[in-house]
């Protein structure tokens, strides 16, 4: 089995692919087992549950991979507008890279996995909306940095950063489940619409 937390970060892994590849539903702890190469006494070790699984992967996925992202893009050392261009050109590209490795567009584990649980497991829904909800900041502050350049007019940020980010997942699980990555392409333009900003503004 190798090292023990060697076989909970797999376990990890294992769990957040086959989640965002196919359902929370569908998936089995035997399969997150086999994927992981790790046997189910082991899984229980770690994890008294599947629920308790995906929370902890979802919290593993942002902290050691999505939150660095974010945190590149959304940098206070890039013009305000064009962190906002960088994330949604970068949403395109991050799924067409997907494509290539698993065949479809597979859009948001975090945003796919809280909508399936959302009535049925609380532990989960609750993690979703907690991680939905950082990332909702991230648009917010560049927005407020935005007006406060004069660049954007005075507006409700909190509202505005609300409508950027259901922009963003909206459009991610429409492509999703047409398997089209075409509706994310023009993503950073509709973005500029949306807050009432030129299309053509630098991106860094």
């Amino acid at each position: 089995m190798g090292r023990t937390s060697d076989a909970k970060e797999r376990l990890l892994d294992a769990a957040l692919e086959l989640i965002w590849e196919r359902s929370y539903g569908v998936v089995t702890i035997d399969a997150i087992c086999e994927k992981a190469q790790v046997k189910k006494g082991s899984f229980y070790y770690f994890f008294d549950s599947k629920s308790s699984l995906a929370v902890q992967a979802l919290e593993d996925s942002w902290q050691n991979y999505s939150k660095a992202k974010w945190d590149a893009i959304f940098s206070a050392s890039t013009p305000p507008l064009d962190r906002i261009r960088n994330f949604m050109q970068s949403v395109y590209e991050g799924q067409a890279e997907v494509v290539q490795k698993y065949g479809r567009v597979l859009g948001c584990p975090c945003f796919s996995v809280g909508s399936e649980t959302s009535t049925q497991d609380e532990a989960i829904n609750a993690k979703a909306q907690e991680l939905l909800r950082l990332q909702t900041r991230y648009f917010e502050s560049a927005l407020r940095d935005a007006q406060a350049e004069g660049v954007l007019p005075p507006s409700n940020a909190s509202i505005k950063a609300k409508c950027l980010f259901a922009l963003f997942e909206g459009s991610l699980a429409q492509a999703r489940i047409q398997n089209d990555l075409e509706l994310l392409r023009n993503l950073p333009d509709a973005a500029m619409d949306l807050v009432g900003a030129p299309r053509m503004a630098t991106v860094s």
